[in-house]
């Protein structure tokens, strides 16, 4: 196993313990641990402690990292890191997140998470990374997805081509799934991402079963 894959997984800082987003990301980010992939957040509190938390449960080789950004009103960092780094500007702390992370999973957020979606999501369309999965997590980004291809794809703005590493799932396993299957193809092929259509056509039959 490379135990050097690494998942950067964004999400709110004001969504606490006991709500079931929560609950999902701690799960994923253990089944991501278990798997011997190091788990990468920005080391504050809500999901991002949720990642980190889930991380070092699974008691495994997986190392918990924290990019935590230092803000007029002081975010602390959360007390599940293994390895600690701290940045004084987004810009940077958002370029490191992309220079480490193999694969990005975006859970419920705000303004930050935004950011950090579309920061990855244009790192990705004019090839500064390699072709990164973006995966969504949850039901929150549907109406964004909507509106993305409804109104800004429909008046050219960009491609369809530009969603291709754009993957949309609302369940932990969806989410565990994807990802140990990219990085076994990962290990296979040179590029992976040669994968991404096969994967997305994968999701949405296993969407459609659920609904029938």
């Amino acid at each position: 196993m490379d135990l050097h894959y690494r998942v950067a997984i964004f999400g709110s800082a004001r969504i606490q313990e006991g709500d079931k987003d929560y609950k999902d990301v701690f799960e994923i980010a253990r089944g991501l641990a278990e798997s011997g992939f190091d788990i990468v957040t920005g080391g504050g509190p809500g999901l991002m402690q949720a990642a980190n938390a889930g991380t070092k449960s699974a008691h495994s080789l997986s190392r918990s990292i924290g990019l935590n950004i230092r803000l007029p009103r002081e975010q602390n960092p959360n007390d599940f890191l293994d390895i600690k780094e701290e940045f004084n500007l987004f810009s940077n702390r958002l370029d490191t997140f992309m220079a480490i992370s193999d694969a990005v999973v975006v859970a419920p957020g705000g303004i930050g998470t935004l950011l950090e979606l579309f920061y990855a999501w244009q790192l990705v369309q004019v090839d500064h990374i390699c072709e990164t999965p973006i995966i969504l997590y949850g039901g929150i980004w549907t109406n964004l997805l909507l509106w993305l291809e409804n109104e800004v794809m429909e008046r050219k703005l960009f491609n369809k081509s530009d969603m291709h590493m754009i993957f949309h799932v609302t369940e932990p396993q969806e989410v565990l799934k994807l990802i140990r299957q990219i990085h076994a193809d990962r290990l296979k092929l040179d590029h992976a991402c040669r994968n991404f259509t096969k994967y997305r056509a994968e999701i949405e039959s296993n969407h459609r079963l659920s609904n029938q």
